[in-house]
């Protein structure tokens, strides 16, 4: 392992760790439900609207550039 971290060192890298809420979790599942309980429909309507059209890169617009 140490001589692995070395080798990622010397190529510029640096690991990380990440911890995470435990999605099998019962406490985890209804912290999840209740901030489901409290979005707003319209409002995440209008973000998934944005995300649609941000991510429409390939549009026939385009493919005359």
């Amino acid at each position: 392992m140490r001589m692995m971290r070395a080798r990622r060192r010397a190529e510029g890298l640096r690991e990380v760790r990440l911890v995470v809420p435990d999605a099998r979790a019962e406490i985890t599942k209804l912290r999840i439900a209740k901030q489901v309980e409290r979005l707003s429909p319209t409002s995440e309507s209008e973000a998934m609207d944005w995300i649609e059209h941000v991510s429409e890169f390939d549009t026939a617009d385009d493919a005359s550039r």
